[in-house]
């Protein structure tokens, strides 16, 4: 709770001693008026009654009757000025300390005082309306953050926790009561109020060891700045994403197993039978090398998978080197010699990439883009690079029928290709994303065919070789 401001009291109590004093100033100055303006009628009706034949007794009554009547009505006419103005100010000042239930009576819009009070009776309606609101999603808000299971811990400025919620006190494995004053550095979250963007940590607290996503933000409560620590386990969510990982692995290796050893154990029972007979049949060793060449064959392709599936997962880790775009593109496009292929020029650019992947990945686009291209009976691929203010974008564009499921577009293993090993598009995303890039690939919106995208970073990397 903050601190009284003495100062900040005394300069309230000024001013409120400044609006009461003008308040009675006022008030005098309204009854004044109303005595000034009845002045001259009542002096003039005194001398006329005075110059009358009247007798003593009744000049002096109807004299002491007119002053009378004339303070009276002055009285009356201040009263009548200030009470609505005071019922205003009671008003206002029960809206400054919140209190919005306070009505003036008998406010209408059939006066200009009247319309002024019903204003600020419409204001306090809408204000309490509001305060209501802001109560009730606050109640809602403090309700949520105590359900959720998400961990919230709130720092003020000098990093003293302010606020925890209900699993923030099962991850320490203590009452709000004995952590609230604790510093980050007794809590062990010092480090994780400076960083900038979400991360993931491994920590142990009393509550358990794991993985942590943990998000900071900033925000300000009574003008001073605080921190807000959001610490989420993810080791339920990564245990599920392995799970998940193991499931398709095992899929994708039986399908190929399967498809590999059917034939295999098919073949070899067969060879089998055929040496247990006696006689032999005619032409029997030509059926048995027929056999042994489609194990081989079969061993030899499972073997190749085995390969390929160890080359996707194991990709090394990219050995950065200044490259210069258009002269790999140049260099890549050369080796295509099924068709030429169209470079467009683009500005002059460098880049820090591995050279060896990089040009991997643009040989397998640029293979794909001449398969289909010359599958759909055309003969026109072209490729170029264009650079923005952060990425340097290289795109191939092919002439074939198009992307038919692009669900399955980066599956590794699927391939529409007779002969195809369905780890090419895979592998060149890995690369692109070693690389911090994206590759996309979609249908074209000009013509037929697709457009491949390759998005590398080029900003601080460029900026530092000029």
């Amino acid at each position: 709770m903050a601190s009284p401001d003495p100062v900040g009291e005394l300069a309230r109590s000024t001013r409120r001693i400044s609006v009461r004093g003008s308040v009675f100033r006022h008030e005098r100055y309204i009854l004044l008026l109303a005595l000034g303006s009845g002045a001259g009628g009542v002096l003039l009706s005194i001398a006329l009654l005075w110059s009358g034949t009247y007798s003593v007794k009744t000049r002096w009554i109807l004299a002491a009757l007119l002053v009378i009547a004339w303070f009276a009505f002055s009285l009356a006419t201040r009263a009548a000025v200030m009470r609505p103005l005071q019922t205003l100010s009671n008003m206002l000042g029960a809206i400054r300390e919140g209190d919005f239930t306070m009505r003036a009576r008998g406010a209408s819009y059939d006066d200009s005082l009247g319309e002024l009070m019903m204003e600020i009776n419409a204001l306090s309606d809408a204000l309490q309306h509001e305060r209501l609101g802001a109560l009730e999603a606050s109640a809602m808000l403090r309700k949520v953050i105590e359900v959720t299971d998400v961990a919230m811990l709130t720092f003020d400025a000098q990093q003293r926790l302010r606020l925890l919620n209900r699993a923030g006190e099962r991850l320490l494995e203590q009452p709000a009561e004995r952590l609230l004053g604790r510093t980050a550095a007794e809590l062990g979250v010092e480090d994780w109020l400076k960083i900038a963007a979400p991360q993931t940590r491994e920590h142990s607290f009393p509550g358990g060891s794991s993985q942590w996503g943990v998000r900071h933000t900033m925000f300000r409560q009574g003008g001073v700045p605080h921190h807000l620590l959001i610490i989420s386990d993810l080791s339920s969510a990564l245990r599920q994403e392995e799970r998940q990982a193991w499931q398709r692995l095992v899929r994708v290796l039986g399908h190929e197993l399967n498809n590999s050893l059917a034939p295999i154990k098919s073949i070899a029972e067969s060879l089998r039978d055929l040496l247990r007979r006696e006689p032999r049949p005619a032409g029997w060793e030509d059926d048995v090398r027929h056999g042994l060449n489609i194990i081989s064959e079969r061993s030899e392709a499972l073997t190749r998978f085995m390969r390929d599936y160890s080359r996707l997962t194991r990709l090394p880790k990219p050995q950065l080197q200044w490259v210069e775009i258009g002269a790999l593109m140049r260099r890549v496009a050369a080796l295509e010699s099924r068709l030429v292929v169209e470079v467009v020029g683009g500005p002059e650019v460098r880049i820090q990439a591995d050279p060896d992947q990089l040009e991997q990945l643009l040989i397998n686009v640029l293979r794909n883009a001449v398969d289909a291209t010359l599958e759909n009976g055309r003969r026109s691929v072209t490729t170029g690079w264009q650079k923005d203010r952060q990425d340097v974008c290289v795109s191939v564009r092919d002439e074939g029928r198009g992307i038919a499921n692009p669900a399955n577009l980066f599956v590794p293993f699927f391939t529409t290709k007779p002969h195809g090993s369905g780890i090419g598009l895979a592998l060149s995303r890995q690369i692109a994303e070693a690389h911090q890039g994206t590759l996309t690939l979609q249908n074209r919106q000009d013509g037929i065919g697709c457009i491949a995208e390759l998005r590398l970073p080029v900003g601080l990397h460029e900026s530092a070789a000029q």
